[in-house]
């Protein structure tokens, strides 16, 4: 029996308030199981970062949900978070991992790229992101991910990988028969019809449905 996938959460680009999206995200985690939370922002100061990662972090480690920060491992350290994920126009791999120590996690996305994957996981990442999969409302998508890199990453290696991209409740199921260890979402859930905890119980109903 394959290991069930899991559901990676991404923050929406701006929180203007971060006390009011916390109800959000308990709602959220109320729905079922989530492994992890990247806090992802942009076009704001270190300062709000720092702001959203002291409201958020505490939510999501007193639920085991590893808290993840968005391109800067700097961040990641001063702001006790559990990990970083770096993307190609970020930093290597290996140094994320030098600024983070051996203990958090680091992320790397491949995009589509079968080779930008595999140096990933030979310089140390905890795992790999491959997309997009479908067209996102939250990043451009500037190069379309098939499902077969997945079926390939999963026979070949045990470095998990995450599908990202555009991925909602009712798309998701192809993904997850090509074996992604993880989901990453953002407008799939804080933008579903019934709320994000409906989206979370839907999500790991599906999820529950494939292992």
């Amino acid at each position: 029996m394959s290991t069930a996938c899991r559901l990676y959460l991404i923050s929406p680009e701006r929180l203007d308030h971060p006390a009011i999206f916390a109800d959000e995200l308990r709602a959220a985690l109320s729905g079922g199981d989530v492994a992890a939370f990247q806090l992802r922002l942009k076009d704001v100061d270190d300062a709000a970062i720092g702001r959203a990662a002291d409201t958020l972090r505490p939510i999501c480690q007193q639920r085991d949900v590893a808290f993840i920060m968005n391109d800067r491992p700097d961040l990641a350290v001063a702001l006790d978070c559990d990990g970083v994920h770096v993307g190609q126009e970020d930093m290597s791999c290996a140094e994320a991992r030098r600024i983070v120590g051996p203990s958090r996690q680091v992320g790397v996305t491949a995009k589509a790229s079968r080779h930008l994957a595999m140096e990933a996981a030979e310089a140390g990442a905890d795992y790999v992101a491959f997309g997009a999969f479908f067209p996102s409302t939250t990043k451009a998508v500037t190069t379309p991910a098939d499902l077969e890199i997945v079926e390939w990453w999963s026979e070949l290696m045990e470095i998990p990988c995450v599908a990202i991209g555009g991925i909602t409740v009712g798309n998701c199921r192809p993904v997850i028969t090509a074996g992604a260890d993880f989901l990453a979402v953002a407008g799939g859930v804080w933008n579903y019809a019934d709320g994000p905890e409906a989206a979370v119980r839907a999500f790991n109903e599906l999820f529950a449905a494939r292992s």
